[in-house]
């Protein structure tokens, strides 16, 4: 039986899935692939005691910054927030957990839970604060510590280009995080740039299967802000 998984917008493709002390996997990196309709649709919700898994907390006014301005979120599982004032501030003043992760880290325990793996060892942070309160062994000579997979109640995430049965394509660096998330997500919410009907992305093309996806929302407009704007000076 046809499953229709395109919703008319991000608070629809949302509805019957938000709850208060909920985990929320969020893709992107810095600004970039980042989900920020269906960010911008949690707020709207009053959704709170969030933790919100993400390689990143956006900036201030901008992505996840958003929710942490509005006092949404209770812990971020991250591996740089250093651009967002508003983290720093809640952080310091004791309002706002947080786990570091190394961004490899980061990276793999998001695709272990993915995968059904519930635990690996790695020898990034052994021996360091990283490892405290966390399993060590010795392999080979060398010291590992031992990280936890990682699963969302809810992953929200970009692409570019998506058919309506959820096969999902991304584009260049927008990639990153997303295609991981994904898989991690007990319910995955997906909004796209591009929609297109089944058949029409070349098979070998597709990233993340649309198995994987629950909910699709077709965005209208997107905002591409640059998070860090670099340029050389004329001669």
């Amino acid at each position: 039986m046809a499953v229709n998984k395109v919703f008319p917008d991000a608070k629809a493709a949302l509805d019957g899935l938000l709850h208060d002390g909920m985990t929320i996997m969020s893709g992107g990196f810095g600004l970039c692939g980042i989900p920020s309709a269906l960010i911008e649709a949690i707020r709207d919700s009053g959704v709170k005691d969030l933790t919100i898994i993400s390689n990143n907390a956006g900036i201030d006014d901008v992505g996840l910054g958003l929710l942490l301005q509005t006092r949404q979120v209770k812990k971020m599982i991250s591996s740089y927030v250093g651009e967002n004032a508003t983290f720093a501030k809640q952080f310091l003043a004791g309002e706002l957990q947080i786990e570091f992760n190394p961004q490899g880290t980061l990276a793999e325990r998001i695709r272990a839970g993915g995968a059904g793996i519930p635990a690996f060892f790695t020898a990034t942070g052994a021996g360091t604060q990283i490892a405290e309160g966390k399993p060590q062994q010795e392999f080979d000579g060398r010291m590992y510590v031992q990280e936890r997979g990682l699963r969302a109640d809810l992953s929200i995430i970009h692409a570019a280009t998506a058919d309506t049965e959820g096969n999902l394509v991304y584009r260049k660096t927008a990639r990153n995080f997303n295609p991981i998330m994904a898989t991690a997500g007990e319910a995955v919410v997906v909004q796209v740039e591009h929609l297109v009907e089944p058949g029409e992305i070349d098979p070998d093309h597709i990233i993340t299967p649309g198995i994987f996806v629950n909910r699709i929302v077709k965005l209208d407009t997107i905002n591409k802000r640059i998070e860090q704007r670099t340029v050389r000076k004329r001669a």
